[in-house]
């Protein structure tokens, strides 16, 4: 290993520029051309239980993408997927990203409403898990966890959803919630402990000492 050593005099120091300014150096927010160099493109793959619902809600769909998000979109039969690339207009770096994930949402099963909100807020996610993570069931029994969850009409569901802030999709045995992390996790506990056999009544308990925590914070 080389070592090297230099030793300045003061004569040399004097005649350096010293920058005693502290302040940090501010560049330009980088646009989304300006980081890949070229356009970038992605496709979202449609499963066939999907189509009717992506046609009949395309226009929702596609308006934000090209008017907020600023991307080309369009749907190849041939494949059945949904194809978005960036144009000159687009400002977001992460538009792309976004994008993908209001889509996969939409596949999930999540309303385009509910959806639309990862697109312009950036601390949401989707988290998803199955029955079986958590307990394996079989017959009689995954039905009746999968109905202490869902509740009667919904009502557990909607419940756990307005305590959390947050959305949940039941899907046979796949729970799909959108949120933020932490409201995520409270749902996730929830759903958990109904799977394993708490009542119903214990549970919403909890929920409401959870709801009033989440109302004080705000």
């Amino acid at each position: 290993v080389l070592v090297m050593s230099v030793q300045f005099t003061s004569a040399d120091v004097d005649g350096m520029e010293v920058d005693n300014d502290n302040t940090a150096p501010t560049f330009p927010a980088l646009q989304a051309q300006d980081v890949a160099g070229a356009t970038q493109s992605i496709a979202c793959r449609i499963p066939k239980h999907r189509l009717n619902p992506l046609k009949t809600a395309w226009l929702t769909i596609y308006q934000p993408l090209v008017e907020h998000m600023k991307l080309q979109v369009r749907f190849n039969t041939a494949t059945r997927s949904v194809e978005m690339r960036t144009s000159p207009h687009t400002t977001d770096v992460g538009a792309l990203q976004k994008a993908a994930d209001f889509l996969k949402a939409f596949v999930l099963g999540f309303e385009v409403g509910d959806a639309i909100a990862l697109l312009r807020i950036d601390d949401l996610f989707v988290e998803s898990f199955t029955i079986d993570d958590v307990k394996t069931l079989h017959g009689d029994h995954l039905s009746r966890a999968i109905g202490r969850v869902a509740g009667h009409e919904g009502k557990t569901k909607f419940t756990i959803e307005n305590a959390t802030r947050t959305r949940i999709v039941l899907a046979d045995k796949n729970i799909h919630i959108l949120g933020s992390y932490q409201n995520i996790k409270l749902a996730r506990d929830a759903c958990c402990a109904l799977i394993l056999g708490s009542p119903p009544g214990k549970v919403y308990g909890k929920l409401r000492t959870v709801s009033s925590r989440l109302n004080d914070r705000f």
